[in-house]
């Protein structure tokens, strides 16, 4: 498909997210500004991802060109009610890690499509099972892969999710941090 009528940025520093839209066949910039990722306690849990996107895609409003589509994303982890952010430390991923442990929790990517005249945001949602983990296996996972920039302290394409998750409902993409077949939808509609 040929997106040409924009000049598209992606407003994430995410490798992974930057990936992805590589392996669509897109043209595109990155560009990243730091965002307050705080949000009211009037919004649900499952609306905070696309709080945050939207959130994202607000601090570029004003500087947007002509032609520019700016797309913007946000991910969550949802376990017993509670959003997992990304760990501060080694000690805040073993305890997601454990919170996650032999349980079923909703990973949430909130996206942001914003042009000079148009904004689009949604959110996927995909429901992740893991494995009963052991202390072993999360200090191992921790130790060497490092997950301090992933929301729940885990990567599903790293060594944790092919020892770990036992099965997904919804988009394995959504898991790595963007739901890509939505939002090529979701860019053919804009």
């Amino acid at each position: 498909m040929n997106f040409s009528e924009y000049n598209i940025v992606l407003a994430s520093g995410s490798p992974r997210r930057k990936q992805m839209l590589e392996e669509l066949g897109l043209s595109f910039t990155v560009r990243t500004k730091d965002t307050d990722e705080s949000y009211p306690d009037s919004v649900k849990n499952e609306d905070v991802a696309e709080y945050l996107a939207v959130k994202k895609a607000d601090v570029f409003s004003e500087e947007i060109g002509e032609n520019e589509l700016v797309i913007t994303a946000d991910t969550i982890v949802l376990v017993d009610d509670t959003i997992l952010g990304k760990p501060k430390d080694k000690d805040e991923a073993v305890s997601m890690l454990k919170k996650l442990s032999d349980k079923a929790h909703s990973v949430i990517t909130g996206v942001c499509l914003m042009s000079r005249y148009n904004t689009e945001s949604f959110s996927a949602t995909t429901k992740v099972f893991f494995k009963e983990l052991t202390d072993e296996e999360i200090d191992y996972y921790i130790d060497k892969y490092e997950p301090f920039d992933k929301a729940g302290a885990y990567g599903i394409q790293e060594w944790i999710g092919l020892v770990g998750v036992e099965s997904i409902e919804g988009s394995y993409f959504n898991v790595v941090g963007l739901p890509i077949q939505r939002l090529y939808t979701e860019l053919v509609r804009f």
